[in-house]
């Protein structure tokens, strides 16, 4: 029987400058809009020269998660969907803030890489203007880093983001809110050097149609507009003369911008910067200004999971595919994995759940893409490319559990390799991987012929296969491989019994 799909699902972009929460209706696969909150955190500012996320930030967010879990924190599992961008991928000390922001959602958080943030901002803003003719540029200004992406349609075909933000970029050259020309053309060159490497790839010659989608350059528009310097969005001629009105300031309190909200005086500077910058490096003259950004690309994205359209999954066989695996050996093992799971309770074993199956599908997938690198190792070598690559719809708590799953699926068995997952995946990950490695050496003459059916029993961290008949006395290199596997699980603690 299909799953219910949830009535309300929810979104929520925890961003180095602001914070953001959508909640929809959903029915019959359309959403309402219902409510939209947004506050303004400042997270980034709280980071300092070491990446340590300093208290007072840390309190700032919790207390905006606190008033936003009233409205979530009752909505099923798998109807909300919460991210952490460049601040919280950056931050060293930020387990224990996930731990009590997790809970004050009563939601899990993930935290995404730069270029899975530009391809859900791509999402989000195709999502709100439609379908146009001409590829287009998409630029989005955080509080932290700056994406820039080109795409038609609902298609994403270039994407970059960048190590600089109106939080980053104001708190770098006009702290304390102090402006000057020298400063403001010093923030402009930063950011130019920031996209030299770039130019070429999100130049003029390669869109039509320039949008930009955060608060920052709705902001600058709305500016511009107030102040009659442009009636068409943002130009270029425009940014020049706002940039000259900045330079010309002594402190952001003298910058008398109509149309400029006060909570926006301290970063704005940065965001003008960056934003000039970006027009000149890219040959940008006319930019338009869109209302989609992440958090409506979030919830697109959570559609697509709600109605089994995981775009992780398509990832997956992307990978698998550009990485020449066997696919009929991958399919053999998760039929194994599968059949183990079946005779599991999903009441008595808390981790057999459909998370867990997707993702153990997905490490069958996945266990081999190391020997299109070297042979030797070669679990070492997939888990690598998990973790570190880009891994569209993928989390970099995804990656991390994927890889460790991948890392583990052979020869030496360490638990503490799962200690540092999120919870509860570092419960739940050792006895999954246990199961995805007896599927692996099962299969290890990589045979089409059926096995016979097995039995698989676990009681805390004892693991007992029961194999037909005579089939051990039949299969001696089999045996001697299971003899071989109890040693490496004992090593962790874990007694595997064979009869």
């Amino acid at each position: 029987m299909p799953k219910q799909p949830p009535e309300i699902v929810a979104a929520l972009d925890l961003g180095s400058n602001s914070f953001h929460m959508i909640v929809c209706s959903l029915h019959n696969g359309q959403l309402q809009n219902l409510d939209s909150l947004k506050e303004m955190v400042r997270l980034a500012s709280g980071l300092d020269d070491n990446n340590m996320l300093d208290e007072a930030a840390q309190q700032r967010a919790l207390s905006c998660l606190e008033r936003f879990g009233q409205r979530i924190r009752d909505l099923p599992t798998g109807s909300v969907r919460v991210v952490g961008t460049n601040t919280l991928r950056t931050a060293k000390n930020i387990q224990d803030f996930l731990v009590k922001a997790e809970a004050a959602l009563n939601h899990p958080i993930d935290i995404i890489s730069g270029i899975e943030e530009a391809r859900m901002i791509y999402l989000g803003v195709a999502h709100s203007l439609g379908n146009t003719a001409g590829l287009r540029l998409v630029i989005d200004i955080g509080g932290g880093s700056t994406e820039y992406i080109i795409g038609s349609n609902n298609t994403p075909h270039d994407k970059e983001s960048l190590h600089m933000g109106c939080v980053s970029i104001s708190k770098l050259f006009f702290a304390g809110g102090v402006l000057s020309k020298e400063a403001m053309k010093n923030a402009i060159l930063f950011a130019e050097q920031e996209l030299e490497p770039v130019e070429l790839r999100f130049n003029r010659s390669n869109w039509f149609h320039a949008i930009g989608a955060s608060g920052s350059l709705r902001a600058i528009a709305r500016v511009l507009e107030a102040a009659n310097w442009s009636n068409n969005g943002i130009t270029r001629a425009a940014l020049e003369r706002l940039v000259e009105h900045l330079g010309n300031c002594r402190h952001v309190n003298e910058m008398n911008l109509p149309g400029l909200d006060n909570e926006r005086f301290p970063v704005f500077p940065g965001g003008v910067a960056i934003a000039y910058a970006s027009f000149k490096a890219l040959g940008i003259e006319q930019m338009t200004v869109s209302d989609g950004a992440l958090r409506e690309g979030l919830i697109q994205d959570l559609l697509g999971r709600i109605y089994d359209h995981d775009i992780r999954a398509t990832t997956v066989q992307m990978v698998a595919e550009r990485y020449h695996t066997d696919i009929a050996q991958a399919q053999r093992v998760k039929q194994t994995v599968n059949q183990f799971l079946t005779q599991l309770d999903e009441n008595a074993y808390p981790f057999n759940n459909e998370t867990s199956r997707q993702f153990l599908a997905w490490a069958a997938d996945l266990h081999e893409i190391g020997r299109d690198i070297a042979h030797s190792g070669y679990h070492k070598h997939s888990a690598y490319i998990i973790e570190n690559g880009d891994l569209a719809g993928f989390s970099r708590q995804d990656q991390q559990l994927l890889a460790a799953l991948v890392r583990s699926h052979r020869r030496k068995f360490s638990s503490a390799r799962f200690n540092n997952l999120p919870t509860p995946w570092q419960h739940h990950a050792p006895l999954l991987t246990v199961l995805l490695r007896l599927a692996v050496l099962l299969h290890r003459n990589r045979h089409s012929v059926d096995l016979p059916d097995f039995k698989v029993a676990l009681a805390k961290n004892k693991i007992t296969l029961q194999t037909p008949s005579d089939w051990l006395a039949q299969s001696p290199l089999t045996m001697a491989d299971l003899k071989q596997e109890a040693d490496y699980l004992k090593a962790s603690g874990y007694t595997l019994t064979v009869c």
